[in-house]
């Protein structure tokens, strides 16, 4: 028989794994009556914070305004500068751009492929101070140098939002991502270490006094009912989302230790890569300080569309995240900056399957077919 295709992410597996409890979860829901901002959405927000050590969970629609509602309740306003990277996914830039605030592009670590704590400081003192925050990007479920990025931005009188939308349950020190900034934003969407069956957000802060003003900037600026004390926008997590997402969340430990454990037999199986044939993919870098969760297995080649064509021959997809920089997009872009770490990750990086649905043999089986590649 054929070998089944493997994907680079399967939700639908995702769900068949816990069908019958998101099911119940549904049931639930539905007979409820509560499908807005209820009591499952309460208890999400307490399980998650709880998750995260302690804080406050607010949860919005989606990740992206996830990350517009942190900014815009630290302070962040129309032409404020804040500093990102840009080997990210459109939905960070977006979110800055539909606060009015202005985007400063910072370079990457060339190994982790995370944002630079050593670019970030030269960025910083160059602004003189007009930098009001910072999102560093946990990518790839690789988190940021956190402890340098917030000494930096206390130094530099600047706020720092974590962008953990691919980072849920990772560790930087032995301290989760998302509790280092001033506050975090999280994406659930279907494809994410915890995801929904649609679209959903949060925001976690230990601040109850930022918490608090998220809350009110999610429903229209609302504290009393109908009564808005400042401009806000309809950014609400349902019902039904919170209720799957309480399942997720019960999984997702184990569902990341199993992650770990396929991107150590690709570790151990790519080893050799370095050193066979005259083609050449480097491996993904960790940092010593974290534990990542691996919501991406990152390899990198010069000839990236030739590897990414032998493997969808045989059944494997492999993905590209992210293949243009932001600053070379066109709504986001600046010609005058050259970022060139940026550039080549973006033109090198290959995305491996790599999901609790996935077997140990199904990684060996891609590592036989990059190691058969290398060396033809």
């Amino acid at each position: 028989m054929a070998d089944h295709p493997l994907l680079t992410a399967d939700p639908k597996a995702s769900y068949l794994a816990h069908a019958a409890e998101i099911r119940a979860a549904i049931d639930r829901v539905l007979a409820s009556g509560h499908y807005i901002l209820g009591p499952e959405v309460e208890a999400f927000e307490r399980e998650f914070a709880t998750a995260q050590g302690g804080g406050h969970v607010i949860g919005v629609a989606n990740g992206t305004e996830a990350i517009e509602l942190a900014l815009r309740a630290i302070g962040v306003q129309r032409g404020d500068a804040v500093a990102t990277v840009a080997n990210t996914v459109s939905a960070t830039a977006a979110a800055i751009e539909q606060i009015g605030a202005r985007l400063t592009f910072v370079e990457i670590d060339a190994a982790t492929m995370v944002m630079s704590a050593a670019t970030l400081e030269r960025a910083l003192v160059e602004a003189g101070g007009t930098i009001k925050a910072i999102v560093p990007v946990h990518l790839y479920g690789h988190p940021a140098p956190m402890p340098a990025i917030v000494e930096l931005a206390q130094r530099h009188g600047a706020k720092v939002i974590e962008d953990c939308a691919q980072s849920h349950g990772a560790l930087v020190a032995g301290r989760p991502a998302g509790a280092w900034g001033d506050a975090a934003a999280y994406s659930f969407y279907p494809t994410k270490n915890l995801g929904a069956i649609g679209d959903g957000g949060a925001v976690y802060t230990r601040d109850a006094e930022l918490a608090e003003r998220v809350q009110r900037l999610r429903q229209y600026g609302w504290r009393q009912r109908y009564v808005s004390e400042e401009p806000g926008r309809n950014s609400r997590l349902d019902e039904l989302q919170a209720a799957i997402l309480r399942v997720k969340l019960g999984a997702l430990a184990a569902e990341n230790e199993t992650r770990r454990k396929l991107a150590a037999r690709y570790l151990e199986r790519l080893g050799q890569a370095a050193a066979a044939g005259a083609r050449r993919v480097t491996l993904p870098a960790v940092a010593a300080d974290v534990r990542p969760v691996w919501h991406q297995f990152v390899v990198r080649t010069p000839e990236r569309e030739a590897l990414r064509t032998h493997l969808a021959e045989r059944g494997i997809a492999a993905g590209v995240l992210y293949p243009t920089p932001l600053h070379r997009q066109p709504a986001y872009a600046q010609p005058e900056l050259h970022l060139p770490e940026t550039e080549q990750a973006c033109a090198e990086v290959l995305c491996l399957p790599v999901h609790p649905a996935l077997s140990l043999a199904d990684v060996d089986r891609v590592s036989d077919e990059i190691l058969g590649w290398l060396c033809s």
